[in-house]
């Protein structure tokens, strides 16, 4: 495993979730994680491997499949002082907790006074799978971001989901964790001693001065395999990754718009009333001098199962660099970069920004 001198060193996503969540538990007894299969032998993709061995059983435990209830459980301890951590496995469940979430978890704090808290962390993986489709397969972040009192999060590589799940376990309001299943096996440089990225600060991951892509959660990753076939026919493309989508850092994505004149924003979900919806609306409201704006994301239609279909559903970086390509030359002659160019990210390695 290679590192440098700051004691970085390389980790899968997933490695890096797991040890951020474990070292809370270690500086923190209040931190607890909890949900269905937590303690399984696979250890929800490894992203709860070991914990159960150094924490015990009273700290790492498995719940019924009761979404409902055991969110109901997750608000009375974070009330109480503790500082839960609440694996639903897929984002699709949560639509079984939704009042729970919605209607006691964000509104507790605010009803009260703030008189109480609600620290809880509310884990729950986005993205398609082996053939998963329509029930298994959805990205619903921007639910959660039309209510106030929550938090909402999507960490893109390995680097930021440990620091953004330090934030998030340290927050004293509700957060909602997105992690989409396709970055797990991606790798970047991880500091081994804790560490907090901040919520509302976005990253430009690659500086441009053409067009302005902003890629959520593994969209990220795509929008800077794009901005390298930008590249190749001499367009400079600028990439930000948000990171937290509430609180949203839409002055740096402002910035950047406001000097390429081209926003694209790139979304794991659809796009109707969706977190690109909201970018944009904002931009729209906001800029000083024309700008082209652009959303992609999800076709309007149910998450398919079969490959095929997938890949007409799913924006690509082949897609993305030929719609940043079409607003700065619209008209011009037909440019399809290479199948080959246009897997997705589970289907090459990625290291991060860093």
């Amino acid at each position: 495993m290679s590192s440098l001198t700051d004691g970085s060193r390389i980790l899968k996503y997933v490695d890096a979730l797991c040890e951020g969540m474990g070292q809370e538990m270690e500086a923190d007894p209040s931190v607890f994680v909890f949900g269905l299969d937590v303690d399984d032998h696979k250890a929800i993709q490894g992203s709860t491997k070991g914990l159960l061995q150094r924490f015990g059983a009273e700290r790492v435990f498995n719940t019924p499949l009761s979404e409902d209830a055991m969110t109901g459980v997750a608000i009375g301890a974070a009330m109480a002082g503790m500082r839960p951590i609440h694996v639903h496995i897929r984002m699709d469940f949560l639509m079984l907790c939704m009042n729970q979430i919605v209607n006691i978890a964000a509104k507790a704090r605010y009803m009260y006074g703030g008189s109480v808290k609600v620290p809880m962390v509310v884990r729950s993986m986005i993205g398609k799978s082996w053939g998963q489709g329509a029930q298994h397969s959805q990205g619903l972040h921007s639910m959660f971001m039309h209510v106030p009192g929550l938090k909402v999060v999507a960490p893109s590589n390995a680097h930021d989901v440990k620091g953004a799940m330090i934030t998030a376990i340290r927050d004293d309001n509700p957060v909602i964790f997105v992690e989409h299943r396709l970055l797990y096996g991606t790798e970047a440089y991880v500091p081994e001693a804790p560490f907090e990225v901040p919520f509302g600060k976005a990253r430009i991951t690659r500086p441009g001065k053409d067009v302005t892509l902003v890629g959520i959660s593994n969209m990220l990753v795509e929008c800077l395999r794009a901005a390298e076939l930008l590249a190749e026919v001499g367009i400079e493309a600028e990439v930000i990754d948000p990171i937290s989508l509430v609180p949203l850092d839409f002055d740096t994505i402002f910035a950047s718009a406001n000097r390429t004149g081209r926003l694209l924003v790139v979304d794991n979900a659809w796009m109707n009333c969706g977190a690109s919806a909201e970018i944009l609306a904002r931009m729209g409201e906001s800029m000083d001098r024309p700008v082209k704006m652009k959303r992609m994301g999800f076709a309007p239609t149910t998450c398919p199962t079969s490959p095929p279909l997938e890949a007409l559903f799913y924006p690509n970086p082949a897609t993305i660099a030929t719609a940043a390509r079409e607003m700065l030359e619209p008209g011009a002659p037909a440019w399809d970069p290479e199948s080959e160019r246009a897997k997705l990210t589970y289907q090459t390695q990625f290291r991060g920004p860093f």
